[in-house]
């Protein structure tokens, strides 16, 4: 059903005027999945902006040797709050907002299954991120300095025990982080309902847009992943307040326990991270290369085995810690076997852009940066998945420059594809492409700048979580450049934010299909209603909107 009205007495403007009170009610107690999706990516776009300027300070402190900018203390709670900000508060939104607003829509839905419970989500996900951010005010308590957590964005006990975190913030974290997993698994659930109970007639699993699919094997991931971390977290502050000794060493507790329990969500989560991507480039590639998806059927299987085998690779964030050689092979082996399905998926993007018409938007050159980087990424993934080689650039800035191909390159990249995109659908204008090119180009040599040569310093071995370093040990080169590379991300950001902001206001008005699209929701208006479709569609292939638009068109269909 289309979004319902609460029974309150809300502020009426006259007509023809602009009511704020009334335009604030419609968003703060909406239960429309469209507005949710869109506040979910902006409150995304946000946290971002705010964990970018603190990645900005802590590679301004590295990028020459003995830096003053900040202290040791300082270093480490900017670490703490971007690494947490970008997983928890920016990725995780991201996936919420994305599939709030395109699934149903792509199914032929009016809604999400629960409304209620998607608005609940949107909010408890923003009152996790704002509880997280008091702690810059509250965190030191009584007997602390009131500052932000400082023990890493993955709180390793007993860093995080009451003998080594005197003050609040480390509950701050544990809270925060907790509390907005809840609407995670919430906007999952939802997801999962909505796949299987709302697709309008003749949608079929099988005729399901393969965004769809990789959404919904995303929301099955955070529904199984994310309450093992929910559970840590409930067991240190049962440490810190109750002593209940889970995690404290000095009582025979295990701190290699919080590590298991961690990882078992930490590494699904790379695959929940990067499974919005990889939905958005199986949507953008085919449009602007005019070719039907490579492969579809082996794109689903490979998803369905990406997320199965995702379960099963955790430890190799644990060679270090002192398993047995029987435990480092599975996971070794785990690792590299993750790599297969992977492949299949950017095989089949390549061959789809492989002699096509291609026509290089915005959207697409992200995409063809997003296959670049990501694919650099899992190169040097299967080099960790390498037990003895792990050992030697474990905690490097190796490990940096891998995870951020993977979450940068590949997430943010990926998510840039799909805003270019949809942006036109979402808000009825279109994104100025000239801007668009600028914002791409410079927010791509930038990042390579920034990150191909902190492999070259991890390999010098440089550790990660350092605030400041002694000169002559060859990372000055690679640091310097680094840092510059980060300027080249910024102006890339303001070519971005400057654009967004643009083309709302005062942008070119976009058609219901302006690229010429192949899934339900170029049917719809631009924005779309607030019941999406007055007639709820009838669908008899994967290209429905195609195959209404061109029904002479002999290409070929998945049926």
């Amino acid at each position: 059903m289309a979004a319902i009205d609460y029974p309150l007495q809300r502020p009426k403007a006259e007509p023809g005027e602009f009511s704020f009170s009334e335009t604030l009610y419609k968003w703060v107690a909406t239960v429309d999945h469209k507005r949710l999706g869109l506040m979910y990516v902006a409150s995304a776009l946000i946290f971002l902006i705010v964990a970018g300027i603190m990645a900005t300070v802590m590679r301004v402190q590295l990028m020459f040797p003995n830096g003053h900018v900040v202290g040791p203390d300082t270093f480490n709670r900017l670490f703490t709050m971007h690494g947490t900000s970008m997983v928890f508060l920016v990725g995780m939104p991201m996936v919420a907002g994305f599939a709030n607003y395109l699934v149903p829509l792509m199914i032929g839905a009016r809604d999400m299954a629960f409304p209620r419970l998607n608005s609940f989500g949107f909010w408890i996900f923003l009152l996790g991120g704002l509880l997280l951010y008091y702690s810059y005010l509250g965190g030191g308590g009584l007997s602390g300095d009131g500052s932000a957590p400082d023990v890493g964005w993955f709180a390793y006990a007993p860093l995080t025990e009451r003998g080594f975190s005197r003050g609040h913030s480390s509950d701050y974290w544990a809270l925060g982080v907790l509390v907005s997993g809840f609407g995670s698994i919430a906007s999952a659930i939802n997801v999962i309902a909505t796949t299987f109970c709302m697709r309008c007639p003749g949608m079929t699993l099988k005729r399901m847009p393969m965004f769809v699919w990789v959404m919904l094997i995303d929301s099955w991931l955070i529904v199984v992943a994310l309450p093992p971390l929910s559970a840590a977290q409930v067991m240190l502050l049962l440490d810190r307040y109750l002593g209940a000794n889970f995690f404290n060493t000095q009582n025979g507790g295990s701190a290699v326990l919080w590590q298991h329990y961690f990882w078992i969500f930490g590494h699904p989560e790379v695959y929940i991270l990067i499974f919005p991507a990889f939905a958005i480039l199986s949507e953008v590639i085919p449009i602007f290369s005019r070719k039907p998806l490579f492969g579809r059927p082996a794109m689903v299987a490979a998803v369905v085995a990406i997320g199965f085998i995702s379960l099963g690779v955790w430890a190799h964030h644990m060679f270090a810690v002192g398993m047995t050689s029987w435990s480092n092979t599975f996971f070794a082996a785990s690792s590299m076997l993750v790599g297969i399905p992977t492949g299949i998926k950017i095989f089949n993007w390549t061959a789809t852009m492989y002699g096509g018409r291609l026509r290089f938007t915005t959207a697409l050159l992200f995409c063809c940066g997003f296959l670049f980087q990501f694919l650099l990424a899992g190169l040097t993934g299967i080099m960790l998945a390498v037990a003895p080689f792990d050992w030697q650039l474990h905690d490097s800035y190796f490990v940096v420059a891998h995870f951020h191909f993977t979450l940068v390159g590949g997430l943010v990249f990926g998510l840039f594809a799909g805003m270019y995109y949809w942006f036109p659908k979402a808000i009825g204008k279109m994104l100025d492409e000239t801007l668009g090119k600028w914002h791409f180009w410079l927010f791509c040599i930038g990042f390579n700048l920034t990150f191909i040569p902190l492999h070259f310093a991890g390999m010098l071995g440089m550790p990660r979580r350092i605030y400041t370093y002694a000169p002559g040990r060859g990372w000055e080169l690679w640091n310097f450049v680094a840092t510059i590379g980060v300027f080249f991300q910024i102006a890339g950001i303001l070519f971005f934010i400057y654009n967004v902001l643009r083309s709302t206001l005062r942008g070119q008005p976009a058609t219901d299909d302006p690229w010429d699209g192949w899934t339900l929701e170029w049917a719809t208006s631009s924005p779309p209603p607030e019941y999406n479709f007055e007639k709820l569609p009838v669908v008899r292939s994967s290209r429905p909107l195609w195959d209404l638009k061109h029904p002479q068109d002999p290409d070929w269909k998945w049926e």
